[in-house]
């Protein structure tokens, strides 16, 4: 037999994406159906569980009652838990998450550092690549100046992190929300393979912001390309141009402009355009007498697209919108 290596024409079979759903189900029943990797729930609604896939979302649903979010892979899934980090794996896949109380480590940046340390060190036990990564944060705005909740979260998570990230950031997304816990919850999608980081050539990278936005610039990728280059892993995406924020005041200009960058991300990883009926989508929108403007508008640009409207702020307090989600090809 010859192997992969001695024959160039021969590429091994990367792992498929997580085929990832929006679902009304029961929380147990949906974990018990083969291949899932990971279930999540919305807001306070959502019920308890100790399965180390299961996590319940500190972001409160515009919908009611909230459907589930499933992750699914192709092959049998085991999991369990390290120190504070949960875990599951299956079909080449690892979902991660910790939840830590603010108040147990002195605020927001001591506890980023204190959960992105935590990470770092469950990644080092583990042979797989980070390609995407999700943030809620408690009062995201709240402070001034580098005081403010998400730059002192920036901070803590580049602490954290070290150099973990030399080679390339992972598409993320980080978002403030309401529920009174001072929680931080951090959960990421990591692969054996890595995929390829995609930038919006619309707007400045991330970790190149000029100093007004903070001390430490946001380490993200705009979106990334999955290692079988079948799904875009879209990052939380809002009307900025440049590195500026556009249209304040504006919630439609806003969202307008966010399409406008969204189309721009899928041309750029030669992802087919528009949004199909197998591409969920969340959209985070901050007031939510904001919300029923944003489904009307959404579901005339975006007909039959999934979309989880979700009360939360975006990590600007002008932005008044972020969408992200998933292109699949």
């Amino acid at each position: 037999m010859v192997q992969a290596s001695e024959n160039p024409q021969v590429r091994p079979v990367l792992p498929r994406t997580p085929h990832v759903t929006y679902r009304m189900a029961d929380p147990k029943t949906a974990l018990a159906e083969p291949g899932t990797l990971a279930v999540f729930g919305f807001g306070a609604g959502a019920p308890d569980s100790d399965d180390p896939r299961w996590l319940r979302v500190a972001l409160e649903c515009f919908d009611a009652p909230a459907p589930l979010e499933l992750w699914q892979v192709d092959g049998d899934v085991s999991c369990g838990r390290h120190d504070a980090v949960r875990w599951s794996t299956g079909g080449g896949w690892l979902f991660a998450a910790i939840e830590l109380n603010e108040r147990d480590f002195g605020g927001t940046e001591a506890t980023a550092r204190h959960a992105y340390a935590e990470l770092r060190r469950f990644m080092g036990t583990r042979e797989q690549s980070v390609l995407r990564i999700w943030n809620y944060i408690s009062d995201i705005n709240r402070g001034d100046g580098d005081a403010e909740c998400y730059k002192q979260f920036c901070d803590g998570r580049a602490a954290g992190l070290g150099d973990f990230f030399a080679e390339g950031f992972p598409a993320a997304t980080a978002i403030g929300h309401h529920n009174g816990e001072h929680l931080l919850q951090v959960y990421l999608l990591a692969n054996g393979d890595p995929g390829t980081a995609i930038e919006n050539p619309r707007q400045v990278s991330a970790w190149r912001y000029p100093r007004q936005y903070g001390r430490t610039s946001p380490g993200f990728a705009r979106a990334m390309l999955m290692p079988a280059r079948d799904a875009l892993a879209i990052s939380g995406t809002a009307a900025v141009v440049g590195h500026a924020s556009a249209h304040e005041g504006d919630l439609e200009a806003q969202l307008n402009e966010t399409l406008t960058n969204l189309e721009a991300l899928l041309a750029t990883a030669d992802m087919p355009a528009g949004f199909d009926t197998h591409s969920p989508l969340k959209a985070y929108v901050r007031r939510p007498v904001d919300a029923p403007r944003v489904r009307e508008i959404l579901q005339q640009r975006l007909p039959g697209v999934p979309v989880l409207l979700i009360h939360g702020d975006v990590c600007r307090s002008e932005l008044l919108v972020e969408i992200d989600g998933w292109r699949f090809a």
